[in-house]
C-alpha cells in the first residue's frame, strides 16, 4: 500500500515545514502540498474509505439478513445511537475540528523554531510544541472518555427511555446500549490518533479505521448471533472501536516519538501578535499556545456544533419510535445508503483540511480561501451526481443490497421511498461538513457554526413533529433535509463575512447550475430504470446513464466546473497511458 505521508517516520528526518515555508539550507525547496500530493492522498483515502464503506454495507446486510427490520433491529439501532453520536463527536467532527488545527499550529511553531539561530538548541530550548500538546491533552482526554463510557453504561435504561419511549423491547435495547457504550473510549482515542496523524499529513492509517471496525463487527455478529442474538452485533461494535485504535497505534507512536531535527536557516521568523489567519506567531510559547486550542473556550463551540448536528438522528428516532415497528430500521437503512455519496464527496475536504488549517496558522488566508472554494465545488459535483443516481435507482439499490433473508420486498419498497427523500438533503449535508472546517481552523473560538446548526435543528424538530403523524418516515426524512440545508446556507453566508472572503455569489451560482444538471440526470435515470427487468443490470446501466446525463446537462447550463474536471481527467488518463 503506497503511503501519502510526508511527515517523518523516524529520526533523524526533519518534519515538514509546511506550505510556503522556506527551504532548509543546503536542501532543495519542497513544493507546497497541493496538486499531486492532494490527488495522491485523496486517491488512497478514497480507496480505503470505499473498502470500509463496502464492509459497512456488508455489516448492514448481515444485520438485515439475520434480524430483518423488526423489533430486534429497532432495539439494536437505538443502542447504535451511542456509536453514531460518538463517531460524529469524537472522530468525524469535534475531535478533528479541534485537534487538526492544534497539531497544525504546533507543527508550524516547530518549523519556525527549527529555523532559528543556534542550530539544534533552538527548538529544544522552548520544548517541542508537538510533544507539549500531546502531554497536555491525551492523558486528560483518556480519563474523561473512560468516565463518559462508564456513565453511559450505568444510565443505559434512562437513555433508552429518552431516545425511544415507544420501543417494543426496551430491555434488549438496554443490554445493547451497555455494550456499545464502550465505543466512547475507543472512538475518542481513535479520533485523537486520526487528527494527529492527518496534521502530520499521514492519511493511510486514519483511512483504515472503518475497514477494521466493520470487519470486526461482521465477524462477531456471524460468530455469536446464534447464542446472543442481536447482542452479538452490539458486542462487535464495542470490539470494533478497539480495532480502530490498534490499526493507528504504530503510526501514531512513530510520529509522536520522532525527534524534531532543526534546520539551519538564516533569519529567525519575526514575531507577530496575530496573523490574518488568527494564529499567534512566534516560537517561544508555541507549545502552550497549541495546547490552548484544545481548551474549553475553543472546544465548547465545536462540541456543541457536533452535538447539534448528530441530534438530527436523535430527533428522527424519537419521532419514529411512535410509528409502527420497523420505522426506525427503514430510516436507518435509507440513511446509510443515501449518505454514501456524501461520504465520498467529503474525502477531499478531509485531506485538505490540514492544509487549510496550516495555511491559516501560517497567516495565508488567500491560499485557504482558494482551497475552500475549490473543495466546495468538487464536493458538490460528487454528491449531486450520487444523489441523482440514488433518486433514480433507489428500489434497485435496496433490493440488491438488502432484500434477502428476513428483509422482505415490503421493506425494500419502504426503504427506497424514504431514501429518495433523504437524497434531497445530501447537498446540504456535504456543504455543512465542508463549510464548518474553515470556521474552526483559526485560533479563535467561534459560536457561529453552533448557532447555524441550532437553527437547522430547530427546523428539523418542528417540521418533523408536524409531518411525522401525517406522512410518517417520509415526513421525518424531509424535515432532516430542510434542516441541514438551512444550516448549510447560514454557514455559507457566515464564512464570507466572518472567516474567509470567499466569493459566496459565485459559489452559489455554480452550485445552482450543478443542482440543475443533477435534476436532469436524476430524471433521465428514473425514466431509463424500468427498461431493464433485473435490478443488477438496471443499476449497472444507471452508472452510465446518470453520469452521461449529468455531464451533458452541465455543459448545457455552462457549469464550468464539469468541463474543467473532464479536462483534468483526460490529461491524467493520457499521462498514465
Amino acid at each position: 500500500m503506497p503511503t501519502v505521508s510526508t511527515a517523518p517516520a523516524a529520526p533523524p528526518t526533519p518534519p515538514p515545514a509546511g506550505p510556503g515555508a522556506p527551504a532548509r539550507a543546503g536542501t532543495r525547496k519542497s513544493p507546497a502540498p497541493g496538486g499531486r500530493f492532494v490527488a495522491r492522498a485523496a486517491a488512497v483515502t478514497a480507496v480505503l474509505t470505499a473498502a470500509g464503506s463496502f464492509l459497512g454495507l456488508v455489516r448492514d446486510q448481515t444485520v438485515a439478513h439475520l434480524f430483518g427490520a423488526g423489533s430486534d433491529t429497532d432495539a439494536f439501532l437505538v443502542a447504535w445511537t451511542i456509536p453514531e453520536f460518538a463517531a460524529t463527536l469524537l472522530i468525524e467532527d469535534a475531535m478533528a475540528l479541534v485537534l487538526v488545527p492544534a497539531f497544525s499550529l504546533a507543527l508550524s511553531r516547530r518549523a519556525a523554531a527549527a529555523g532559528g539561530p543556534g542550530g539544534p538548541k533552538g527548538p529544544e530550548a522552548a520544548g517541542d510544541p508537538v510533544r507539549a500538546l500531546l502531554a497536555a491533552t491525551l492523558p486528560r482526554l483518556l480519563l474523561a472518555l473512560a468516565c463518559a463510557a462508564g456513565a453511559a453504561a450505568l444510565l443505559a435504561p434512562h437513555l433508552v427511555d429518552a431516545l425511544a419511549p415507544g420501543l417494543a423491547d426496551p430491555a434488549l435495547a438496554v443490554d445493547c446500549t451497555r455494550l456499545t457504550a464502550l465505543t466512547v473510549l475507543g472512538f475518542g482515542t481513535a479520533g485523537y490518533f486520526s487528527a494527529a496523524l492527518r496534521a502530520h499529513r499521514s492519511f493511510v492509517p486514519p483511512a483504515t479505521i472503518y475497514l477494521s471496525y466493520n470487519l470486526v463487527i461482521i465477524t462477531a455478529t456471524l460468530a455469536l448471533y446464534a447464542r446472543w442474538g442481536v447482542r452479538a452485533a452490539a458486542f462487535g461494535v464495542a470490539a470494533g472501536s478497539l480495532a480502530m485504535v490498534l490499526v493507528q497505534l504504530p503510526a501514531f507512536w512513530r510520529h509522536m516519538t520522532a525527534r524534531a531535527v532543526p534546520a539551519v536557516r538564516a533569519p529567525r521568523p519575526r514575531a507577530r501578535t496575530r496573523g490574518s489567519g488568527g494564529a499567534v506567531r512566534g516560537s517561544g510559547r508555541s507549545g502552550p499556545r497549541a495546547a490552548a486550542l484544545v481548551g474549553g473556550a475553543v472546544l465548547a463551540p465545536v462540541a456543541v456544533f457536533a452535538v447539534f448536528r448528530q441530534s438530527q438522528v436523535l430527533v428522527e428516532r424519537f419521532l419514529a419510535s411512535e410509528l409502527p415497528p420497523g420505522a426506525i430500521s427503514h430510516l436507518n437503512y435509507a440513511q446509510k445508503i443515501a449518505q454514501l455519496p456524501m461520504t465520498f464527496s467529503l474525502l477531499l475536504c478531509t485531506v485538505t483540511f490540514p492544509l487549510v488549517a496550516r495555511a491559516m496558522a501560517d497567516g495565508r488566508p488567500e491560499q485557504a480561501r482558494q482551497r475552500v472554494e475549490r473543495d466546495l465545488v468538487l464536493a458538490a459535483v460528487v454528491v449531486l451526481l450520487g444523489a441523482a443516481y440514488v433518486v433514480a435507482y433507489a428500489p434497485q439499490i435496496v433490493e440488491l443490497l438488502f432484500q434477502r433473508g428476513a428483509f422482505a420486498a415490503g421493506d425494500t419498497e419502504a426503504t427506497a421511498s424514504v431514501m429518495r427523500v433523504y437524497a434531497l438533503g445530501l447537498l446540504g449535508h456535504t456543504l455543512a461538513g465542508a463549510l464548518v472546517r474553515p470556521f474552526f481552523s483559526t485560533s479563535r473560538p467561534t459560536w457561529y457554526p453552533a448557532g447555524a446548526m441550532a437553527a437547522g435543528l430547530l427546523l428539523t424538530v418542528a417540521a418533523g413533529a408536524l409531518a411525522a403523524p401525517r406522512w410518517g418516515v417520509h415526513g421525518i426524512a424531509a424535515a432532516n433535509a430542510a434542516g441541514i440545508t438551512t444550516t448549510a446556507l447560514l454557514l455559507l453566508g457566515g464564512l464570507r463575512t466572518r472567516i474567509l472572503p470567499i466569493r459566496a455569489g459565485a459559489v452559489t451560482a455554480g452550485l445552482g447550475r450543478l443542482a440543475a444538471a443533477a435534476a436532469v440526470a436524476g430524471a433521465a435515470g428514473w425514466a431509463a430504470a424500468p427498461l431493464l427487468p433485473s435490478p443488477l443490470p438496471t443499476a449497472l446501466a444507471g452508472g452510465v446513464v446518470v453520469p452521461a446525463a449529468f455531464a451533458g446537462a452541465a455543459l448545457a447550463v455552462r457549469a464550468p466546473e464539469v468541463p474543467q474536471l473532464l479536462t483534468a481527467l483526460t490529461r491524467r488518463f493520457r499521462h498514465v497511458r
